[in-house]
């Protein structure tokens, strides 16, 4: 008679043991390759989202150099595009000034009538519009359409303001024509005079330009005029770039005098 010998035999259970173990650290793996995966294109995601956004609101902008008293009502701002900017369009882009004026019309009295305190101006940087903003068809010459450029626009520190065109060093020029007659305005002498149209259409990266900003135009009453307001007082000045960012900056008057800064 045959007798079979049955012995407990433990290697086949642990070779099981530690499949399950290898599977288990295989699961366990591939879950957190699934969440770092999904955290670095999330991290990824908000970092390229960040950096657009931060590219577009400083990309986008104007850096002021410096503001410098022209005379009573208006001062130059010397200014570029900030670093990373593309071309910038002068027609999107627009300058605000506001202050507190208890006196606007400057007569020494504050009367309700004179709308005082908060106070608000605005300006453009262009038109997109080189030459004449349409003055000189009242002078039946065909040279005057395309004559004077806006002296509150933006132009090249090179050119450093709007053009002279008979070199009297008055823009407008109150001149006369071939004729001799003299007229009030804006004239063109076709034979002598040459419009260059300096006036700025785009702002370039890495250019220097400058404006002639004009606090007390625009609606009466609305004044930010340097002659009205004192030592130490202080105005607000944005700039508006359509699709980009804002500049904000505080100006303190600490002299009146030409050519002082607007710090």
């Amino acid at each position: 008679m045959r007798r079979n010998d049955i012995k407990n035999n433990e290697i086949g259970s642990i070779g099981i043991g530690a499949m399950i173990v290898f599977i288990a650290l295989i699961l366990v793996a591939a879950v957190a390759s699934a969440v770092i995966i999904s955290t670095g294109e999330k991290l990824q995601q908000n970092a390229q989202q960040t950096g657009s956004d931060t590219q577009r609101e400083i990309a986008g902008k104007i850096t002021v150099k410096s503001v410098l008293i022209q005379d009573a009502t208006q001062a130059f701002m010397y200014f570029e595009s900030s670093a990373g900017s593309e071309v910038l369009d002068v027609r999107d882009i627009t300058w605000q000034i506001a202050c507190s004026n208890p006196d606007p019309n400057a007569d020494g009295v504050a009367i309700s009538t004179d709308n005082p305190g908060y106070q608000f101006n605005a300006g453009v940087f262009g038109d997109g519009i080189g030459g004449d903003q349409g003055t000189g068809e009242l002078l039946n010459d065909a040279a005057a359409a395309n004559n004077d450029d806006d002296p509150n626009h933006a132009y090249s520190e090179d050119v450093m303001g709007p053009t002279d065109d008979d070199g009297d060093g008055d823009f407008g020029d109150t001149n006369n024509d071939n004729s001799g007659t003299t007229f009030t305005g804006s004239v063109a002498d076709a034979a002598t005079e040459t419009d260059t149209n300096n006036e700025a259409m785009l702002i370039l990266p890495g250019e220097n330009y400058v404006i002639l900003m004009n606090f007390a135009a625009g609606i009466t009453g609305n004044d930010c005029g340097i002659n009205d307001l004192d030592i130490n007082d202080q105005l607000t000045l944005w700039i508006h770039v359509e699709g980009g960012g804002s500049t904000y900056e505080k100006l303190t008057i600490t002299d009146k005098t030409f050519g002082s800064e607007l710090v």
